[in-house]
């Protein structure tokens, strides 16, 4: 477009829309032109995975006076809620498709200012290169391009869209990806229902099919059978927990946070809350040997007691449970065929309806110990058959970003390498990616989930956010004419990449 600067957001979800309308915003502010190209691959803008849901029983899992989508107006979503007619409090947990419709009000906003056009793309990006000058070219399966000044890879959470080798893919009744444009719709025929995970997205699922048919009955299976806690009402306030200074591990992290937990009288609400701002740093802060430690040990302890739900889902789940419809097994797939009500599958189990008792944070150490609900991997042998009529992978985002498609090309070409656990992308502070070499790129950067081995903390709304805040006067400031961004090295730690 003639006289305006460019930028192409890859991901259409809520990562890719604050992006936009922080970096619109942004210009305005500078009166300087822009073009904002937001690509989704099914069309889903501004929705994306999370929030493209038509369930009206899946909620938000935070209140409304914490998911503003502007950084600097933390009430800006509840007053949009009372404005559009709402009978909402601070602290109530809205659906998720009132959320979404938020975020499409927020980019058409946006969209309104003189001088600042947002132009949606439907299509799958195959390809990122530099293209004339110093600018990037965006390549879409069916050959079609964009051509941009700077790129902002917003791809949110990867589907797992599991790699499951004792499943075929093709298999009737096997679903991928539960958030798909309709996968769940089929499910209603009360068929029993396996879903692989126990964790937010488990819940989901649960609460859609055993609403869409009064028969249904839902087994949930994973190694741990943790299930995500419940939002307090009312909400204590943050407590702080003294971090030790200096070189920190694992064990430190965990000893502090028992004994935090401890001196508030065994309430651990307040712990973790007022851990997460410290979130961040925290992770940095260990060496990489301890950060994969963790995720072997304790971050599904984390993710249960961080990431909640909101009452009235825990009661609906909790109905579920105390009714028989959905069964908790700890364990593991280890077999799927074709069976007399479509599928017959194996799970290896160490008990049948475990029942989520573990302490959780208290205990989870950094020994190994599990506070008495198991956390390893072992299945004790035991072997139970179910028969199912679907199957529902719902393991969470995919582990390894080299199975990306296109995440995995930009690797092959040196244009982004993983970060050391290949979790996401290795970025330097400020989100421009790096490349093989380790130097970093002045015109495409990454935000949100993608930067989840660097940051951990960074999938929910108030860190994303804030990192669109962050950015968006940087890459403005880079597509000044004349202007390069200046950016800082990585330090030498994060040169030692593996």
């Amino acid at each position: 477009m003639s006289g305006f600067s460019s930028v192409v957001v890859v991901g259409g979800g809520a990562s890719g829309t604050l992006a936009a309308v922080h970096l619109l915003r942004e210009a305005r502010a500078r009166a300087m032109p822009l073009e904002v190209v937001l690509i989704d691959q099914y069309g889903r803008h501004a929705l994306g995975q999370a929030y493209s849901t038509t369930d009206p029983h899946h909620l938000l899992n935070a209140c409304a006076n914490k998911m503003s989508g502007l950084d600097d107006d933390p009430g800006h979503f509840l007053r949009w809620a009372l404005d559009d007619g709402l009978d909402v409090s601070a602290a109530d947990y809205l659906p998720r498709r009132t959320y979404g419709r938020y975020l499409r009000d927020l980019l058409a906003g946006a969209e309104e200012w003189p001088l600042r056009v947002v132009r949606k793309v439907t299509g799958t990006v195959t390809a990122l290169t530099r293209g004339r000058g110093r600018g990037v070219r965006v390549h879409l399966s069916g050959g079609g391009r964009v051509d941009a000044e700077a790129a902002v890879l917003a791809l949110g959470n990867r589907s797992q869209s599991a790699r499951l080798p004792v499943v075929d893919a093709a298999s009737p009744g096997y679903v991928a990806d539960p958030w798909a444009p309709d996968a769940l719709a089929g499910i209603r025929d009360g068929a029993p229902v396996l879903v692989l995970g126990t964790g937010l997205t488990m819940v989901d699922v649960a609460v859609t099919v055993t609403r869409a048919h009064p028969g249904t009955v839902v087994h949930a299976v994973s190694r741990h059978a943790l299930l995500p806690r419940t939002h307090p009402r009312p909400v204590p306030p943050p407590v702080p927990t003294a971090i030790p200074d200096g070189p920190l591990g694992v064990g430190d992290l965990l000893r502090a946070v028992r004994l935090a937990v401890r001196d508030n009288g065994g309430d651990w609400y307040g712990v973790v809350d007022g851990l997460r701002p410290r979130a961040q740093e925290l992770w940095t802060r260990l060496p990489a040997d301890d950060q994969r430690r963790f995720l072997r040990l304790a971050a599904r302890y984390w993710e249960v007691h961080r990431h909640r739900i909101p009452p009235v889902t825990a009661a609906r789940i909790a109905d579920l449970r105390a009714t028989g419809r959905l069964r908790v097994l700890r364990g593991r797939l280890l077999r799927a065929a074709p069976g007399p009500a479509g599928l017959r599958v194996q799970v290896g189990t160490d008990s049948a309806d475990s029942a989520d008792s573990t302490g959780g944070l208290v205990g989870a150490d950094g020994n190994g110990g599990n506070g008495g609900n198991g956390g390893t991997d072992s299945t004790g042998g035991a072997v139970r058959e179910l028969d199912v009529g679907w199957l529902v992978n719902a393991t969470g985002p995919g582990a390894d970003i080299t199975r990306d498609p296109l995440l995995a090309g930009l690797v092959a070409d040196g244009v982004v390498r993983p970060d050391r656990l290949r979790l996401g992308l290795d970025a330097a502070p400020g989100g421009a990616v790096l490349d093989a070499e380790g130097a970093p790129d002045d015109r495409i950067f990454t935000l949100g989930p993608l930067l989840r081995g660097s940051l951990y903390e960074t999938t929910a709304i108030p860190e994303i956010r804030a990192q669109a805040a962050a950015l968006a006067p940087r890459l403005v400031r880079a597509l000044a004419p004349g202007t390069r961004l200046p950016l800082p090295r990585p330090s030498s730690e994060r040169d030692q990449h593996v």
